[in-house]
């Protein structure tokens, strides 16, 4: 099974460039972010057209997070991070992919600036990821965490790291937070199978990024202890950031095995 996860900043606005990914990589499921759309435009015809089923938990002009499926069964089990029910943010997402896995889908907070009510909120929202992932790995059944992370890990994981010390996305306690969560017993599925290269995720529009691949990796999928014999291949298709149009991410991918 191949899982995907793509934050595509804007999912009416880059239908097209969803629409000839999904058709180019056929990934079997697909978590996304910043859909920017409220619930009742999310696009779902031109997303059954493509051959998948979604779950999807909308919110106007920001963030907004969905699970697709071409042919596996989604059950729904969670559409908001526990611990705050004041936070009405749609950034999380929660399902049982086939009776086999539970896959969340996430879009963790950028944070900026720093310091601010935006930082305190993103490391806020981290401890309320960390608690329920540790629920999530104490019932001992698979599990899949994947999404937008806006976490740099280490200074391998981002072009020239020194420019990045006072953003949120690599600020120590924002690094601190994410090596506390994989410590758990989570895998970082990318650095399991390429624990030295220089990988990115994101390129930022500005500066022509992509074009001198000044990127960051920030896009993660973190697997539990289940996995660790079930992961065959993890990848980036990081020439869908050169299309017209397209997202600041790149596509992140894994494949795995049955049972």
């Amino acid at each position: 099974m191949k899982i995907a996860t793509y934050n595509v900043n804007g999912v009416n606005g880059r239908l097209p460039v969803l629409l000839r990914w999904l058709e180019e990589t056929a990934p079997d499921v697909v978590c996304l972010q910043e859909l920017k759309a409220p619930q009742e435009k999310f696009p779902e015809a031109a997303i059954k057209d493509a051959g998948y089923s979604a779950i999807w938990h909308g919110q106007k002009s920001w963030n907004g997070v969905a699970i697709l499926s071409r042919n596996a069964q989604v059950e729904e089990v969670r559409r908001a991070l526990p611990g705050d029910p004041e936070d009405t943010h749609s950034r999380y997402i929660e399902a049982v992919i086939n009776g086999d896995f539970l896959l969340g889908c996430l879009y963790l907070p950028n944070g900026n600036p720093v310091p601010g009510l935006k930082f305190d909120y993103k490391l806020n929202w981290f401890k309320r990821l960390t608690a329920h992932s540790k629920e999530l790995l104490s019932k001992d059944f698979p599990v899949i965490l994947t999404g937008d992370y806006n976490v740099i890990p280490t200074e391998k994981d981002v072009y020239k790291p020194e420019r990045w010390v006072d953003d949120a996305l690599f600020r120590p306690e924002t690094r601190a937070a994410f090596q506390e969560l994989v410590a758990q017993g989570w895998t970082d599925a990318i650095r399991k199978l390429y624990p030295d290269e220089k990988i990115y995720t994101f390129w930022d529009y500005f500066r022509n990024a992509y074009g001198r691949d000044a990127g960051l990796r920030i896009d993660h999928f973190l697997l539990s202890a289940h996995f660790d014999k079930r992961l065959k291949a993890a990848g980036v298709d990081r020439h869908v950031r050169g299309w017209e149009k397209s997202s600041d991410h790149a596509p992140v991918w894994i494949e795995i095995t049955g049972k």
